[in-house]
């Protein structure tokens, strides 16, 4: 297969497809997203049989359970893809979406109109899911995509194309709106983020290293985010029962998250008070606590923190602490060694949490709340395509209002300018 030219076949295909999906009425998307569910329900036993293939092939590889378990495609996993662009297709359609018109003094109106981003490539790992919870994302907020799923998961992914297209054929909608790359060779990944022409924004899902990878070589602008390196600061003010609470849930809730707590920052106030709890809280789940000196003297089965655990990501039951003076220590701390990413305090006071949200640059800022709240579900926004660390665009959680832009909108009759 010549990469280049089945890759830029795809992208004339995806920009032509975009331009019809632009059009569609939301009634329109909201069908095909219906009929996609339907036909991954009523495929069950291809698409299983599919994934057999890859699960086999993974073994073979010698891939741990953890990702075999990320790869297969069990009846409930199909049936939570299905309810997935149910869901998306029971949420408002943000294209079309008119706001802030106002009456300009020369007697034109100005505004702002929704638009959708063009065509998105999405760049993933293992899960097989994320091609359909991806495609509809896309498609609702009318963008055409370009879906690059792992190797080990090609078959699952080509056979819930199949079901997507299918279901796009049914409703009227073009094919070709929801593209799932078809080889495995790595150039096709390099073609994809160096085709401008074609494809207005990537979004990549998986490893630090895919995602630096994506980042350094991309010629179309990414929505990304490295690390999860996300901080729970306990403050002087702080009620100790509501950061007990917080802290355990932030860290062993889930290990393996881009939002799960790796360092908790303490005001030396509280520490003598609050650190001992949460030890004793932290041991019965099993987590690894590093300290620096003064947690150590406190904790005596705490292990002494490095320089290189403030800034590390462990997506493991492993949780870095270190006593602060104060608020200002604590933000300093944060600005040093935060990935941007999600930072909670823990304080019943009004003017410490102002100043924390005010001071704190990380695209999402809490209060007395746990940093596994920092996701679109939750955020109300029905899905999300990723979370996104940068300041341009879309920042924290990216929805559908994440996957559009704004433009200008004039209304005049007959004016001129003077």
């Amino acid at each position: 297969m010549d990469i280049e030219q089945y890759m830029d076949t795809v992208g004339k295909a995806a920009r032509a497809a975009s331009r019809q999906l632009a059009k569609a009425t939301g009634q329109m998307k909201n069908a095909a997203l219906n009929a996609i569910a339907d036909q991954l329900q009523a495929e069950r036993v291809a698409l299983m049989a599919e994934n057999e293939k890859d699960l086999a092939a993974g073994k073979q590889n010698g891939l741990d359970e953890a990702l075999l378990d990320r790869l297969a495609l069990t009846e409930d996993r199909i049936d939570g893809m299905a309810e997935g662009l149910r869901q998306v297709a029971s949420l408002a359609d943000p294209v079309g979406e008119i706001t802030d018109m106002s009456y300009q003094p020369s007697g034109i109106q100005v505004g702002k109109m929704r638009v959708p981003l063009g065509v998105i490539g999405i760049i993933y790992e293992s899960r097989p899911n994320v091609t359909a919870d991806a495609a509809a994302l896309c498609l609702k907020s009318g963008n055409a995509t370009i879906l690059r799923g792992g190797s080990e998961a090609i078959h699952s992914n080509q056979a819930i194309a199949k079901c997507i297209h299918h279901a796009l054929e049914q409703v009227g909608l073009p094919v070709e709106a929801v593209q799932v790359i078809e080889t495995t060779d790595r150039a096709a990944v390099g073609k994809l983020i160096t085709m401008p022409d074609y494809v207005d924004v990537i979004v990549p899902r998986g490893g630090k290293g895919l995602i630096e990878r994506i980042s350094s070589e991309a010629k179309v602008p990414v929505i990304k985010h490295l690390d999860g390196i996300c901080h729970v600061y306990i403050d002087a003010a702080a009620d100790l029962d509501k950061a007990f609470a917080v802290t355990i849930n932030a860290k062993t809730q889930r290990y393996g998250t881009c939002n799960t707590l790796e360092t908790l920052l303490v005001d030396q106030a509280v520490a003598e008070q609050i650190l001992p709890k949460l030890a004793a809280g932290f041991k019965e789940k099993g987590v690894e606590l590093r300290g620096c000196a003064r947690t150590c003297a406190i904790l005596t089965d705490c292990i002494t923190a490095t320089d290189e655990d403030w800034s590390t990501e462990y997506l493991a039951p492993i949780l870095s602490i270190k006593i602060v003076e104060n608020i200002d220590q604590a933000i300093e701390h944060i600005h040093l060694f935060s990935s941007d990413h999600t930072e909670s305090i823990i304080t019943q006071d009004y003017s410490r949490a102002m100043q924390f949200m005010r001071e704190v640059d990380s695209s999402s800022v809490m209060v007395n709340t746990s940093t596994r709240f920092a996701d679109g579900f939750e955020y109300g926004l029905g899905a999300e395509i990723g979370i996104s660390t940068d300041k341009i665009h879309a920042r924290g959680p990216v929805g559908l209002n994440g996957l559009t832009s704004q433009k200008y909108i004039v209304l005049g009759d007959g004016h001129i300018r003077q």
